[in-house]
């Protein structure tokens, strides 16, 4: 017997209604003792999702048994941020990923599923996140064939949620649900979930066979009461109930029972605990502050800090959540800020940023006026965010203290700071994972991925991410080969480089050019031609022959492919007549065209490009880029082709329209066969902007509104910063340290560099080419899946 609530509906597919918050500080966690060592001391498996609230170096534990007797326990914990599986006993058996898991936005399916009877030593013990097995690990030591470790629960104690001794620090800060555990049975991810065929993101499922003496199956749907029978009921059918420890389903800021699930449904009224989908927290990776309670409650103390959330404001629709003020110290604030707001700027001090201030003003770009009144201790600040009409308005225990700001657009995250350097203040934010205190505005909403608008990239199997960009490994066979790219479409911009060789250049290729013609975007070189590397253009991929640039045998190689839309069609919007190939849909052209002194040149796009790429093909000539980030893109550029800083002096006619870019022969020369590559930003799939390095290992948090598949970098405000080139594939697994340039030969280089996580990327390294204190950076990303549908990477 399964319970009500493992239900599949025809729209919705399979739905979890409820997850358990873990808080360090409360020592919460579950417990039971079994009577007997149940089915098999030698075969289980466990399947649990997560959202991981603590972002550190601290050692915590999802699960962890322990017989009683045995040396070690067996568990699941991450240490390092690395996931480790240990099959304890009198000798452990340890699996430690090379991995780290440090993504707080979005939630984790993880199994681990042992068998010691398995003749080969790998086989007997499993471990998978989000449906994919773990083959890469930093250290791996597989138990004796036959072993009976106490792995996992059985006769002793048995925790959910932090150590079995009852250690600290231990403790699991984040949330969990939908655990199942299989005794007697060794099974993959696929019994516990399935790949979402419209967004082909990796979803729950129920699972549906037996779950042997010990199994059991906790989906915490039953909040009535904090009981073994309730909270802690087991639906497996066995009556395998575990003991809740100091949780609270009181209704308030203490409720531990939240509708923050993996599986987005429902209807949302306004009145907060309904929606079920991934909320809205705020951020470790882009705060600061202390967080605790599953990201929930921010404090700080001697100091200004200001905290953003996980989840950026939409552009479009009403938005509502509430503060709970629990210490205003000497200066709090309640509001909206954007990048430049977070860290140690109070919230308000930014061009970005607006604030209601404890002390009755709002303050915006460091200037304050007179707002509403006061507030304290114990006061819910309530925020209503209206993006279609740009107003920013604030309520005091349900009392609207009228528009506080109006004419607002942008990028905006819910936020909050504590703005003096001695006191303290502290509060707790509510964005619909628990009923809100007072009923929202008629039409506002809660900021859960069940909310957030459908993406045009992404939310259907016709337009997943991979169906516009995509990007193909493979081994030279010194002959020639095709290539065939995830997505099933023709590529039109195709961009290869060595991975094992320094001396092979990156080879450019687009549809309108043809197969066969080149360009290097490491060199100035002219526009060359090459039978023997890009050959032709599939309808499904490329092939190459057998030059050692792009299929020397044994090398290893890489090919980033955009759809445009085919062959071109003459564009006459400008000036100058061009040959377009524009994908309106992901923001993509290729243009060509005879350039002129000066002039205009059709894009094809229809919104005006927030980056675009131009090459002289006829000269030897440096490659110039225009970005959005940059001052402005009518005098402002980069050289891809070299690591110097902006410089000016390009002197265009106008930066960049909804038809046109312009040209002149500062960029290409009169009378040259010319090319651009246009790129317009679409929410979800692609974003072009900049950030400021902080020269920590703890670098900047770049929110992107998606899960990138690939990042291309450039310091744009000092000299000697090279391209960097990011991407998820040569890097499966997070940090991301394997590099290419794109004004450079070079083979791939290993050096850390960032994390892509399920809303943007976090910079992990130190370097001046990423991450130096103080510069500015710029950036072109594109996705692998929206926000709405990812999981944490």
């Amino acid at each position: 017997m399964f319970a009500a609530s493992k239900t599949s509906t025809a729209s919705s597919g399979y739905q979890i209604s409820r997850s358990l918050r873990f808080n360090q500080p409360d020592s919460t966690y579950l417990n039971r003792a079994f009577s007997t060592n149940g089915t098999s001391q030698r075969i289980c498996t466990i399947s649990l999702w997560a959202k991981l609230g603590s972002v550190s170096t601290s050692q915590y534990r999802l699960v962890d048994c322990y017989n009683g007797s045995s040396g070690t326990s067996s568990n699941i914990r991450v240490t390092n941020n690395q996931l480790i599986l240990a099959f304890g006993g009198g000798s452990t058996a340890e699996l430690t990923t090379s991995a780290v898991y440090r993504d707080p936005s979005a939630w984790y399916h993880i199994v681990a599923s042992i068998d010691s009877t398995q003749a080969t030593s790998s086989d007997r013990m499993k471990l998978y996140v989000n449906g994919v097995q773990v083959t890469t690990f930093a250290s791996s030591t597989y138990p004796t064939q036959n072993a009976t470790y106490n792995f996992m629960f059985n006769v002793g104690a048995n925790v959910i949620g932090g150590a079995w001794d009852g250690t600290s620090s231990q403790y699991l800060n984040g949330y969990m649900t939908e655990i199942n555990y299989i005794d007697g049975t060794q099974l993959t991810p696929s019994s516990f979930g399935e790949t979402n065929a419209q967004t082909g993101v990796w979803q729950p499922k129920a699972y549906s066979g037996s779950y042997g003496t010990n199994g059991f199956y906790l989906n915490f749907s039953d909040n009535s009461n904090t009981t073994a029978a309730t909270l802690g009921k087991d639906y497996s059918g066995n009556g395998n109930n575990w003991t809740p420890n100091n949780f609270s389903v009181t209704a308030g800021a203490g409720n531990d029972s939240m509708v923050d699930v993996p599986t987005p449904y429902g209807v949302d009224t306004g009145a907060g605990g309904e929606v079920r989908g991934n909320y809205c927290t705020f951020n470790p990776l882009f705060t600061g502050g202390t967080l605790a309670n599953g990201n929930l409650d921010f404090s700080a103390a001697s100091g200004v800090k200001t905290s953003l959330s996980t989840i950026a404001l939409p552009t479009s629709g009403k938005w509502y959540w509430e503060v709970t003020v629990t210490a205003v110290g000497n200066s709090f604030q309640v509001g909206i800020g954007g990048a430049l707001s977070s860290g140690t700027n109070y919230l308000g001090s930014s061009s970005d940023a607006y604030a209601y201030s404890a002390n009755a003003v709002k303050y915006n770009n460091a200037s304050s006026t007179a707002y509403g009144a006061s507030y304290t201790t114990n006061d819910v600040i309530a925020v209503a965010y209206d993006a279609d009409a740009g107003t920013l308005v604030f309520y005091k225990n349900n009392t609207s203290q009228g528009t506080a700001f109006s004419s607002l657009s942008g990028t905006f995250f819910p936020a909050v700071s504590y703005g003096s350097s001695s006191g303290s203040g502290s509060c707790t934010i509510n964005m619909g994972q628990r009923p809100f205190s007072y009923t929202a505005p008629s039409g506002f909403k809660a900021l859960c991925t069940q909310n957030l608008p459908t993406p045009t990239i992404g939310g259907t199997s016709a337009t997943l991410a991979n169906k516009y960009f995509d990007i193909n490994l493979w081994t030279g066979n010194g002959t020639s080969q095709t290539l065939t790219n995830s997505g099933g479409f023709q590529p039109d911009w195709v961009w290869l480089k060595s991975r094992s060789s320094g001396t092979n250049f990156h080879n450019l290729y687009d549809v309108l050019r043809g197969a066969t013609k080149y360009l290097f975007s490491n060199s100035t070189s002219a526009e060359g031609t090459n039978a023997q590397a890009l050959t032709a253009f599939t309808s499904t991929g490329f092939s190459v022959g057998n030059d050692n640039d792009v299929n020397q045998s044994s090398g290893t190689y890489v090919g980033w492919q955009w759809k445009a839309n085919g062959t071109g069609s003459t564009n006459t919007s400008g000036s100058i007549t061009s040959t377009v190939s524009a994908n309106t849909t992901s923001g993509f052209s290729v243009v060509t065209y005879t350039n002129a002194s000066s002039g205009t040149v059709g894009h094809g796009l229809g919104v005006a490009p927030a980056m675009v790429i131009y090459k002289d093909r006829t000269n030897v000539t440096n490659w110039v880029v225009l970005h959005q980030s940059l001052t402005n893109m009518s005098n402002y550029y980069l050289k891809l082709n070299l690591t110097d800083a902006v410089a000016t002096g390009i002197t265009l006619g106008g930066n960049p329209t909804s038809s046109v870019i312009y040209t002149n022969t500062n960029i290409i020369q009169n009378g040259a066969a010319s090319v651009a590559y246009c790129f317009a930003e679409v929410a979800g799939y692609s974003k072009f902007d900049s950030y400021t390095g902080n020269g920590s290992t703890d670098g900047p948090f770049v929110f992107t509104g998606f899960r990138p598949a690939f990042i291309l970098i450039k310091g744009s405000s000092d000299a000697d910063r090279a391209w960097v080139m990011l991407d998820v594939k040569r890097n499966t697994y997070n940090a991301m340290n394997v590099n290419l340039y794109a004004n450079a030969s070079d083979a791939e280089a290993t050096d850390t560099r960032a994390d892509a996580n399920s809303n943007g990327f976090k910079l992990r390294g130190t370097g001046t080419w990423i991450n130096n204190s103080g510069s500015t950076y710029i950036y072109m990303a594109f996705a692998e899946n929206p926000f709405k549908y990812s999981l944490a990477r």
